[in-house]
């Protein structure tokens, strides 16, 4: 699925380099490496701040917490993404209520959330949190926000350097949160995560907020928690940022491959659900797809999974069961059958290996094999 040692063997000597100057400055914690890190990435964002923190889950919650999310405050998201997605909104205080997704993008349908906040629970109603799924901007709510007045925090943990309308995301909401896990786009050597935000007020606030709640040093102004991103994590993303925008690239060219191939082998399908071959993915007119996963939809995706298991192709499958259908979300109070899009993409959907080093014979292996299959 994935291959970091094709990542790391060019960048050796930079990254060990930036790892030794955190050793000689001893700057362990926040420090020198992580301002200039957040200095360089809200540069590259288009945002006025960004706010390095100790993961994306805790990106989240600092978001949720700076909006003001808690208690008697609900925040729309979707079923269909990481448990972090919900479970953060729960830390905040909040109450999630959950809308159903696009068949054709897997983000947020825009009328399901239409539908919630002129529902019988829109009034309590302070936010949505779109998921930016697979890298690909889900859109349309910034303006939700404006007409429904409620805040828009991005979850753009899978998304770095993708837009909407020239717009980066990160500086689309009020607020968005970013994971730096090694899987990603963007990636550290461990856990990290980033706030970005364009209102001084809201940085401010993540500020004291990822400090026990500190303004000035041992004075608490309110409960904050520890999650301050370390030297370390900011020394390697100030070196691997310099090159996200070229692998950003190289992944757009290896979903295009992928597009042909599947094309070329006649397995692509027309409409938003497969029949004997394969959905493809697509990028939104109007956006700027990053393709953190390159996702396909097939009717026959537990088989076809072991099949390529067995050829020793690997794949993941991103989600195989739906957020309000977790055993540890039962008490959001949704029953199986509540957003039948977001279930049936947990039936059918299969992330393929996607990274920018990624080879056109091995993508032609993996084509050949789903052909095989699929005969």
């Amino acid at each position: 699925m994935l291959d970091l040692e094709r990542q790391y063997q060019p960048l050796q000597k930079e990254l060990v380099e930036a790892l030794g100057h955190v050793l000689e400055t001893q700057q362990f914690i926040l420090g020198e490496h992580v301002a200039a890190f957040e200095k360089a990435a809200a540069g590259q964002l288009g945002v006025a701040h960004a706010l390095g923190c100790s993961s994306g889950t805790d990106a989240l919650w600092l978001a949720l917490a700076a909006v003001g999310v808690g208690p008697g405050n609900a925040v729309v998201t979707t079923p269909f993404s990481f448990f972090a997605s919900v479970s953060a909104i729960l830390r905040a205080g909040g109450t999630a209520l959950l809308a159903d997704i696009d068949p054709a993008t897997f983000n947020l349908a825009p009328a399901a959330v239409e539908a919630v906040l002129e529902g019988p629970q829109g009034k309590s109603v302070s936010a949505i949190l779109p998921v930016h799924l697979y890298g690909q901007v889900a859109d349309f709510f910034p303006r939700f926000g404006r007409e429904h007045g409620v805040k828009v925090i991005e979850d753009a943990a899978q998304a770095w350097g993708a837009e909407w309308g020239g717009v980066k995301a990160g500086g689309l909401g009020d607020i968005a949160a970013f994971s730096f896990y090694p899987t990603k786009n963007l990636s550290a050597a461990g856990d990290a995560g980033m706030v970005t935000t364009n209102s001084p007020e809201l940085a401010e606030r993540v500020k004291m907020l990822r400090q026990h709640g500190m303004r000035r040093r041992y004075y608490h102004d309110e409960l904050g928690w520890n999650t301050r991103m370390d030297g370390f994590q900011g020394a390697v993303l100030g070196v691997k940022l310099r090159y996200i925008e070229g692998w950003n690239q190289l992944r757009r060219t290896v979903a295009r491959r992928y597009h042909a191939l599947f094309h070329a082998a006649g397995l692509a399908e027309a409409g938003a659900y497969p029949v004997h071959g394969v959905v493809l993915p697509h990028e939104v007119a109007g956006s700027r797809h990053v393709w953190h996963q390159y996702v396909i939809r097939t009717r026959r995706r537990d088989a076809l999974r072991d099949f390529l298991a067995m050829r020793q192709i690997g794949s993941e499958i991103y989600y195989p069961l739906p957020l309000h259908m977790q055993e540890a979300l039962k008490s959001l109070g949704y029953a199986e059958g509540s957003f039948p899009e977001a279930e049936r993409a947990a039936r059918e959907v299969l992330a393929l290996p996607i990274f920018p080093e990624l080879r056109e014979d091995e993508q032609q292996t993996v084509v050949d094999a789903i052909a095989e299959f699929l005969s």
